[in-house]
């Protein structure tokens, strides 16, 4: 009977190993960011877009709007970093007077997790955004 868990259990280790090392490099680095930004998400963004990205009413935007995140994909890493004090309109909603603070301590590869994470989630299905996109986002925020 032992015998038989023991098989069993390399077997499944086995089988395990075999999915996870099927995984394209893409697919491996995706998991990683991803994984990262929901830690990033966690502590820097979890206190004021929720816990589902839901946001806060008519205070902070939520992120099931993935129109909004599609649209204005070259700009979050600016508004991560520099923050947000324009008025902007999400899903049908303005939002006006609340600032995002700025998370100017975040790397080029952190904001690049947490945004994987952001535009992955709350029924958003964007992709991998990597390191170097966001260094050229970046480059090109305005007046920052």
């Amino acid at each position: 009977m032992k015998i038989k868990l023991v098989l069993l259990l390399f077997a499944a280790g086995c089988i395990a190993i075999i999915i996870t090392s099927c995984q394209s490099e893409g697919e491996q680095m995706y998991n990683r960011y991803y994984t990262t930004g929901t830690l990033l998400y966690r502590s820097h963004c979890e206190n004021c877009h929720g816990v589902n990205g839901e946001g806060l009413n008519d205070l902070i935007p939520s992120f099931h709007d993935s129109v909004y995140l599609r649209k204005n994909l070259g700009n979050l890493p600016c508004f991560i970093k520099y923050g947000l004090k324009a008025q902007i309109t999400v899903g049908n909603k303005t939002f006006t007077g609340q600032q995002m603070p700025a998370q100017g301590n975040l790397t080029s590869i952190e904001i690049a997790e947490v945004l994987t994470y952001v535009t992955n989630s709350f029924g958003n299905k964007i992709g991998l955004i990597d390191a170097p996109k966001v260094n050229n986002d970046l480059a090109k925020c305005d007046g920052e």
